[in-house]
């Protein structure tokens, strides 16, 4: 007979904290100042000494969470089939499942990530599971992954979540060789992260997200964007305190600086931490890319120099974009990332501040026409007597700019010749000769 299994939520003192996507009634809740549900209980107040599940049970706030048993967990996702496997990280392995209203009543059918912790983790293993059902427990926003349950049974640690379809973020990022994310799906992606992370901030009290990487957004088949695993989140500062002294923990390439050196944990830290990933949207390159060259291999020092110069820019845009891109909203977000990394942590803006400044990008639709050049020469008695070009009304790559830019030029043109003639196959032989010639060059330049 299986254990029984616990329920931290018997005990509803408080309901959670929720707020819509544009956080506007939470922070009519928070300007109000008497609703007990604008606040939540902090996570510090129960890290003292060894936390029990009874007594976390007594202090947690009310919440639709489901208490699921080991049995339970293990019939929805087909005895943890490979067939099922999502993926592993530091936590454990992740596997896919189903739960509806026959294994609890009203529970709608839907699919679910269930995410295992490895017995090995120990203690701090147990300590971020704790962490993650209290504070997802507590905490409800469209661009926070929703935690739907738990597993607390034996030597047992499971969490239940939302199954989002198209991943994480970097897979598309870094690892996708068929498809790029359009120019406007990563805006979307940013601007959806910036929100989450500024329900955060703005929780009371403050949360400190203190894992905030590529790998760790995840997207539904809509690319909106959830932020997942808060293993390592943290009760910001309060009162008169002005950071959080902790352990240094987190990710290499996403950290802030001050907070490797000194431990000092504030917001701002999850802000420079942002500004890390909206350079991979921007650059599509990882933070830390060990097969590059040594000066590139770390994508803020190398990429900081170009971001307040529009005439360098370029460098740093996703070749995979191929220019398909607003250049204005290219250099909102290039100076937002700027901001973001600043070496010192009060010249970064509030991610309140990033959400505003961002959001303007995406009505942002200065691209130029796109299409393949159609370039047709008329020949008579050898000599070409006329020429015309015909570009299809689409977005505009790399050579229809340089196209738009020198009217005359037909070094960028796919050619389509009528009529016969040797005159006219040289003068393709050259073209192509031409255009090897300047991809070689480009490429020694980059």
């Amino acid at each position: 007979m299986a254990a029984q299994a616990w329920n931290p939520f018997s005990c509803c003192v408080r309901g959670a904290v929720t707020t819509d996507d544009d956080d506007s009634s939470y922070r009519r809740r928070r300007g109000n100042g008497s609703s007990k549900s604008s606040s939540r209980v902090s996570f510090t107040s129960l890290s003292s000494g060894t936390l029990s599940p009874e007594d976390l049970s007594l202090t947690l706030s009310g919440s639709n969470l489901h208490a699921f048993t080991y049995a339970e967990l293990r019939a929805s996702t087909a005895n943890f089939s490979r067939a099922n496997y999502l993926g592993s990280g530091g936590f454990g392995p992740v596997y896919k499942g189903t739960v509806d209203d026959e294994l609890r009543p009203g529970l709608p059918a839907q699919s679910v990530a269930v995410k295992y912790l490895h017995l090995e983790c120990g203690t701090q293993g147990h300590k971020e599971w704790l962490a993650e059902v209290f504070f997802l427990g507590q905490l409800r926003h469209n661009n926070l992954v929703k935690l739907i349950g738990y597993c607390y049974e034996k030597e047992h640690r499971m969490l239940v979540y939302e199954f989002m379809s198209a991943g994480s973020l970097d897979k598309h990022l870094f690892k996708s060789i068929t498809d790029s994310l359009p120019w406007m799906t990563r805006m979307k992606i940013a601007i959806g992260a910036a929100k989450g992370l500024t329900f955060l901030h703005d929780a009371d009290p403050p949360v400190i997200y203190r894992d905030f990487k590529a790998s760790n957004i995840l997207l539904d088949s809509d690319y909106n964007t959830k932020l997942s695993d808060f293993g390592l989140a943290k009760d910001g500062p309060q009162g008169e305190a002005t950071h959080v002294t902790t352990r240094v923990m987190g990710t290499h390439g996403y950290a802030a600086p001050e907070y490797i050196t000194t431990g000092h944990l504030t917001a701002k830290s999850d802000v420079y931490s942002f500004g890390v990933v909206l350079l991979e949207l921007l650059s599509g390159r990882p933070s830390v890319d060990r097969a590059r060259r040594p000066r590139e291999q770390n994508l803020v020092d190398w990429s900081r120099p170009y971001l307040k110069r529009s005439d360098k820019l370029y460098q740093v845009m996703d070749s995979a974009l191929e220019c398909q891109y607003s250049c204005k909203g290219a250099k909102v977000a290039a100076l937002m990332a700027y901001k973001c990394l600043s070496q010192n942590p009060k010249s970064r803006p509030s991610m309140r501040e990033v959400v505003k400044a961002m959001e303007p990008v995406l009505g942002m639709d200065d691209f130029f026409p796109v299409g393949p050049f159609v370039f047709t020469i008329v020949v008579e008695e050898d000599k070409a007597i006329d020429m015309k070009v015909e570009v299809e009304d689409k977005h505009q790559n790399h050579q229809d700019r340089h196209k738009k830019k020198y009217p005359e030029s037909t070094i960028h043109a796919d050619i389509i010749l009528h009529g016969q003639s040797e005159n006219a196959t040289g003068f393709t032989s050259a073209l192509r000769r031409q255009q090897r010639t300047l991809s070689y060059h480009r490429e020694r330049g980059s």
